[in-house]
């Protein structure tokens, strides 16, 4: 029996940034998606925005790190908009659509006609909903680097395992034992611990 944790499905995410405009009461809601991983590429993506289209009356966003149904990191902003009248109902869209490691960014150009909440949670909610629509997706299954220490002489099956996987070594470490780093596929790793007690007959030291 291992304590490895319960691995994650793999998800969906955007194979490329995409861009959809709505307009709404003479208001126009540029929406553009991109692929993230971290929140500070996210933030600069919203910065570049701001840079590039001045004139715009709110840069609003919203963003998921990790699959949508189980996230590492998620967050909004409504900026300046009534407060849950957009950033929430842009992430709620994305969570909805299983839209993982995804920023929605919408620069809002005022047309002159107020929208009023409830128009503002359809309008921004809606323009993430179409720009989805376009969007094109792809698959990935999540890793982790695990890292095994094990004799010099066991080295070699440890490799031939890994290659037999289909698994990278991304790191080796030659001390008084060796260490290897492998990326894994979280659905894997509780089948190659079990591997690997086999291979070593229990000699070696597993570091997730």
């Amino acid at each position: 029996m291992n304590d490895t944790p319960p691995p994650q499905a793999p998800y969906r995410v955007l194979a490329e940034p995409c861009q959809h405009t709505l307009e709404e009461k003479r208001s126009l809601f540029h929406t553009y998606l991109f692929p993230v991983q971290e929140r500070e590429p996210a933030l600069a993506h919203v910065e570049a925005l701001r840079q590039s289209q001045p004139g715009a009356s709110h840069y609003c966003w919203a963003y998921i790190l990790g699959p949508a149904d189980q996230p590492r990191r998620q967050a909004f902003s409504d900026d300046g908009e009534p407060s849950g009248t957009a950033g929430k109902p842009m992430l709620h869209v994305l969570t909805q659509r299983g839209a993982g490691d995804t920023l929605a960014v919408i620069v809002r150009i005022f047309g002159g006609v107020k929208l009023g909440a409830g128009g503002l949670v359809r309008a921004y909610g809606g323009a993430v909903s179409q720009a989805l629509d376009l969007a094109q997706w792809r698959e990935i299954t999540p890793s982790t680097e695990i890292s095994i220490t094990v004799d010099f002489a066991l080295e070699e099956r440890i490799r031939h395992c890994a290659q037999q996987r289909g698994l990278a070594v991304i790191g080796v470490d030659y001390q008084q034992q060796v260490r290897l780093t492998l990326a894994v596929p979280q659905a894997e790793v509780g089948a190659l611990q079990d591997e690997v007690q086999q291979l070593t007959s229990g000699q070696f030291q597993w570091q997730p």
